[in-house]
């Protein structure tokens, strides 16, 4: 099934594109849950994922700040206030949300909001690596928005 990226968006009210995240989203000042919009999910899809991840990290896989399954294809909205799918782990094996936090003076890191429109349901609770290996080809759709922070 060929990859589509036409349709399907990822915004946030809250983050603006490659804009800095406000320091109530970081880790150490609030660590509140930022609104991630979506739309034009594809009509064949069965549920979204949506995964928080820091390549800039300093670790072999950058690090992974939010994983959520089961998201119904339906849902517009998720983080803020809207409880939506299943929270999977984040880099430290915490089912929750964990904000930006780089390394004073590492420089400006990028927090891809990434939204994944899958043909299959995933099972359990994996973690980013074990998501994308095991459904990279049932990803019929993904698009993301991204925002920047620096300590």
């Amino acid at each position: 099934m060929p990859l589509n990226i036409k349709d399907l968006k990822v915004t946030s009210p809250d983050i603006g594109t490659l804009e800095k995240i406000d320091d109530r989203f970081a880790a150490e000042t609030g660590n509140q849950v930022p609104r991630v919009q979506i739309s034009g999910a594809p009509a064949e899809a069965v549920e979204l994922a949506l995964i928080l991840h820091d390549p800039d990290a300093p670790l072999a896989n950058g690090f992974t700040h939010w994983t959520v399954y089961g998201i119904d294809p339906s849902t517009t909205e998720l983080g803020g206030d809207a409880a939506v799918g299943r929270t999977g782990p984040n880099g430290i094996g915490e089912k929750a949300y964990t904000g930006p936090q780089p390394p004073h003076g590492h420089g400006t890191h990028h927090y891809y909001f990434w939204v994944y429109a899958l043909d299959t349901k995933v099972e359990g609770e994996p973690t980013r690596e074990e998501f994308l290996a095991k459904y990279a080809d049932n990803i019929i759709e993904q698009n993301r928005t991204v925002g920047t922070y620096e300590r």
